[in-house]
């Protein structure tokens, strides 16, 4: 999940940068509280993509540390 998560997240950079149609956020934070969350927080940083965005940039940290603690608690 973390990598179709961080793949999208590329892709709306890029559609974003020439002007496409965008991936709504609402799918994007289906994709991070469905797991994808480290991955998206990990290409939020890289790509530089949403980080104006309270939402994102608060949201992703607390959420991805959430769900790796979850993870790891089942492990």
């Amino acid at each position: 999940m973390n990598t179709v998560a961080y793949l999208v997240m590329k892709k709306d950079k890029l559609y974003a940068q020439e002007g496409n149609w965008r991936t709504p956020e609402s799918r994007l934070w289906m994709l991070a509280i469905a797991g994808g969350a480290p991955g998206m927080w990990l290409a939020m940083k890289k790509f530089r993509h949403k980080t104006k965005h309270p939402s994102f940039r608060n949201g992703l940290p607390v959420l991805s540390i959430f769900i790796t603690v979850i993870a790891g608690w089942f492990l």
